[in-house]
């Protein structure tokens, strides 16, 4: 049965001894930041802060819902200890099945418990966190799902982009220039100078919140492809000011207008690289005309910063299928992609059946061809196992030649701002490079020159192997 909302995943969660109720008064102001930051770094559990100060009993702050492959796992309703390369394969099955969402009744949906409307909007009755020291405010958008709404056909784009409270009903956010939120803000309403609506979700069930990070195409509805991934139909229900349709059992949904006319500062905030977005900038200004909320509302925050946490296992997940699904197209004989957390979206390993220069700079130009988010890219042969990091760097140490194997592309316009190592300049113009390493042996190479793999599976021939395999619990060696 799949989980309609956050509460739901909780129950799971607990029962499987991955969520850690904390009773004790936590201060927004850094604490509840600092302590999921640590819990982070140490693959701890996720955690419901259940007691915030200054704020009624029952308002609630939670963090890293699914913050480990293990709780990923959980929320698409397969064992605990599935492995990366299951948990991948299951989303690639699931994730263009197209299941329409069911849309409820005001009256039947949870997150309409509560309305605020007009003067009546407060969003500092809410227990948002200053998650960072440094950052330039309360943060009520980190885990959420942004919905904005394409006029002209209609389509409803899911994402996920960061918030920031500015006063006590005007947000300030920071989507990308390369999103598909800029692309519908900067075609259908800016140059009308018409206002855009939007609606800010927080605490819908765990999936909703992963296909908010997934590269799904434009002009395809996100809440399709999440009921697709659940097994049935998403619940929806209709935004109290605007047509946009949210989904119906989340905790907290703000309701609002990016204004055409006005800018708003945001940031500095610690973003999903790992390291803090530099200094304060001029972000689209949210004037917020509504909330609707469950009582007992639950803020979801994640302490982003260096991986693992919820950012950058979900985009490992989203964007490498994604990425397979486009290279496929692009004609590049792939196996398998993997994106290691660790990377944050920046490093990428590609599988490839055939390899070599050819195959290497089709990797590159399908990644350098669009917006780009990412900027080294590992191609291996197909006897690499891409989610084996150990597999990977021997074959990119021992087969990537320095002087022929490294492709490199310089572009503008188009690049990551948050890319850490690229200058002011750079970031300013969207100036960026991307390079590809070509870890596979030349396909012209006769194979007897072609080394072999010194590995169990690959020096030995098949007759030791499965004398090996059959007597191995024989030997007494525990593996």
């Amino acid at each position: 049965m799949a989980f309609n909302s956050h509460r739901d995943f909780f129950e799971v969660l607990e029962k499987e001894g991955e969520l850690a109720r904390v009773k004790k008064e936590v201060d927004w102001d850094g604490e509840a930041g600092a302590i999921g930051r640590k819990t982070y770094e140490n693959q701890g559990p996720a955690i419901l802060f259940e007691k915030i100060k200054d704020y009624p009993e029952g308002y609630r702050i939670s963090n890293g819902t699914t913050g480990t492959w293990s709780r990923v796992a959980l929320s698409m309703e397969m064992a605990k200890k599935a492995s990366v390369r299951e948990i991948y394969q299951e989303y690639e099955k699931r994730v263009d099945i197209k299941i329409p969402p069911k849309i409820l009744k005001k009256s039947d949906a949870p997150c309409k418990e509560n309305i605020m409307l007009g003067d009546e909007v407060d969003l500092h009755q809410f227990p948002m966190p200053l998650i960072h020291e440094g950052d330039g405010g309360r943060y009520v958008g980190t885990w959420d799902v942004v919905i904005n709404k394409d006029p002209e056909t209609n389509w409803q784009n899911w994402g996920m982009y960061r918030f920031m409270a500015h006063t006590k009903n005007w947000l300030t956010g920071w989507p990308q220039t390369t999103s598909q939120f800029a692309f519908i803000m900067n075609k259908s309403y800016l140059p009308y100078n018409k206002p855009m609506p939007v609606a800010i979700v927080l605490g819908a069930d765990p999936l909703s919140h992963i296909i908010a990070t997934a590269g799904i195409k434009p002009y395809e509805n996100e809440a399709e492809n999440v009921g697709g991934l659940r097994g049935q139909a998403v619940e929806l229900v209709q935004c109290e000011t605007s047509d946009l349709m949210v989904p119906a059992h989340a905790e907290i949904v703000i309701e609002g207008e990016v204004m055409p006319d006005q800018i708003a500062p945001d940031g500095p905030f610690g973003e999903y690289p790992g390291y803090r977005s530099g200094t304060m900038c001029a972000g689209v200004a949210v004037k917020v005309k509504a909330v609707t909320y469950r009582s007992k509302p639950i803020v979801t925050m994640i302490a982003l910063g260096t991986p693992p946490d919820d950012s950058s296992i979900a985009a490992s997940l989203t964007a490498a299928v994604a990425m397979k699904k486009g290279l496929m197209r692009h004609g590049v004989p792939v196996t398998d992609v993997y994106v290691p957390p660790e990377g944050v979206t920046h490093l990428i390993v590609i599988g490839v059946t055939k390899g070599g220069t050819e195959t290497t700079r089709k990797v590159l130009d399908y990644f350098t061809l669009r917006r780009i988010m990412t900027n080294k890219h590992i191609v291996v042969d197909a006897d690499v196992d891409v989610f084996n990091m150990a597999e990977v760097l021997h074959c990119f140490a021992t087969r990537c030649h320095p002087g022929r194997g490294i492709l490199y592309e310089w572009y503008e316009g188009r690049s990551n701002s948050l890319t850490p190592f690229y200058n002011p300049e750079e970031r300013k113009k969207l100036k960026g490079c991307s390079v590809a390493f070509d870890s596979t042996w030349p396909p012209e190479w006769e194979k007897e020159i072609v080394p072999i793999k010194s590995s169990f599976k690959t020096i030995f021939g098949k007759e030791i192997i499965d004398k090996v395999n059959n007597n191995w619990d024989t030997y007494g060696i525990k593996l």
